[in-house]
């Protein structure tokens, strides 16, 4: 993509009504636009972002057996009714129609999700089963916070399994815990898992997927030595502790953010929609259900929390909008300026033949350092700059955005192997 051509949604500075790194850097670089308190719209380079971000659960998701749908946002009232959540959930958007019907809107699928199973879920041949979606939800937050990562409109990965026994929901829930390390490690994060209450959604135990930043709003204390981890509010040992699991360690404690959970949620909804299937012998059970969450928003400002400096966001390879970030320098001799432009506009060309993501500032009119300062805060994993030094040298100036270490590279090829060992090829 040709920044000459694209949107221009960059800010000098930061909105002064949002204190959240994640917010001020997303806006300010031009991912998101604020619509209101809990609202934003997802702009050009936030959408790549966050199609990165889907697709990497996709994948896991898909490898581990679910099967992807998309759900309604829009629900009748009459299933939440039906579980008693239309009164006892405070965070639910009730809407009522010129027709006078009531509506709410999505805050979570269970009184979708397990009506769509039941009506084509009716013996044991057809278990279990795991239905996932990618998409929207909306929660009637009091005090929407910490930009993107508390939201009242937000996206969100959730899945449902449906399974005949606890013991093949339980094989598969393990299996889903790795499926979400292997998600938060293609991120660039490093996660914990944390037991925790189920809350208002299950009886049993959950587990909660903690990554330690000091935006986070949970207190954790864990193990750097194994992964040992537990909210404060339920945890039995203390900052300082030895660590129950492993005792090569003491325990520390660290502000965290939540970053997906997954709930046993028994044979609640089952039982609440009459929901029954046949067994060997042709009697009739309840399935068991499991439920895996995952913001994808408010992944996204996770992300930014942990991975930005002084100078604006580093993505980590595999959710950045683009690979590479090619800035071409301007110049006082036109004519040389105008060399230097052909040599970059035949670089962007054999970049993408690479197999490279190339965002290309070819905005020659603007000054060199306006540029550079924006590439920082956009953060591309890499920047290659071309210039009238670089063509002198034979070669081309590429920084990595993370470590901030720069290196002359003479080819095309070579530059393309850099990028690409370790990250998305």
């Amino acid at each position: 993509m040709k920044q000459s051509s694209q949107l221009r949604t960059t800010q000098k500075f930061a909105p002064k009504d949002e204190v959240s790194k994640n917010a001020q850097l997303l806006i300010r670089a031009g991912y998101v636009h604020k619509e209101m308190a809990g609202v934003y719209s997802y702009l050009p380079l936030g959408v790549r972002v966050l199609s990165n971000i889907e697709n990497i659960i996709r994948e896991e998701m898909d490898a581990i057996g679910g099967q992807e749908l998309r759900m309604a946002t829009l629900h009748p009232s009459e299933p939440w009714k039906q579980t008693g959540a239309w009164d006892s959930v405070d965070v639910l958007f009730k809407i009522q129609s010129r027709t006078e019907k009531e509506y709410a809107l999505g805050q979570s699928e269970e009184e979708i999700v397990v009506p769509i199973a039941q009506k084509f879920v009716q013996s044991y041949k057809d278990l279990p089963v795991a239905l996932y979606q990618i998409g929207q939800k909306y929660r009637d937050e009091l005090r929407a916070k910490s930009g993107i990562m508390r939201g009242r409109e937000f996206g969100m990965k959730d899945m449902y399994s449906f399974h005949e026994t606890q013991e093949d929901f339980d094989a598969f829930f393990e299996r889903v815990k790795e499926a979400y390390f292997k998600i938060y490690t293609r991120c660039g994060l490093q996660a914990k898992a944390t037991e925790a209450s189920g809350g208002s959604f299950s009886e049993k135990i959950s587990y909660e997927f903690m990554v330690i930043t000091d935006a986070g709003e949970d207190d954790i204390v864990y193990c750097d030595q194994c992964d040992y981890c537990a909210n404060v509010e339920v945890a039995q040992n203390k900052e300082g502790d030895s660590c129950p699991k492993c005792n090569n360690s003491n325990l520390k404690k660290a502000k965290a953010v939540e970053a997906g959970n997954v709930f046993d949620l028994g044979q609640k909804y089952p039982k609440a929609f009459n929901f029954t299937y046949q067994d060997k012998e042709g009697i009739e059970k309840h399935p068991i259900v499991g439920c895996y969450g995952m913001g994808t928003t408010r992944l996204m400002g996770t992300i930014v929390e942990v991975f930005a400096d002084e100078s604006g966001i580093i993505w980590p390879a595999e959710i950045a909008p683009y690979d590479l970030h090619l800035v071409v320098l301007g110049n006082k001799d036109k004519e040389k300026e105008s060399l230097v432009k052909e040599k970059a506009d035949e670089m962007y060309i054999a970049l993408q033949q690479e197999g490279l993501e190339v965002l290309y500032d070819d905005r020659m009119e603007l000054s060199t350092g306006v540029r550079l300062t924006e590439s920082e805060l956009l953060g591309m994993p890499y920047r290659l700059i071309i210039s009238e030094k670089t063509l002198e040298k034979g070669a081309f100036e590429l920084t990595n955005r993370a470590s901030k270490e720069t290196e002359y590279v003479p080819t095309v090829q070579l530059i393309a192997g850099k990028i690409f060992k370790g990250s998305r090829n």
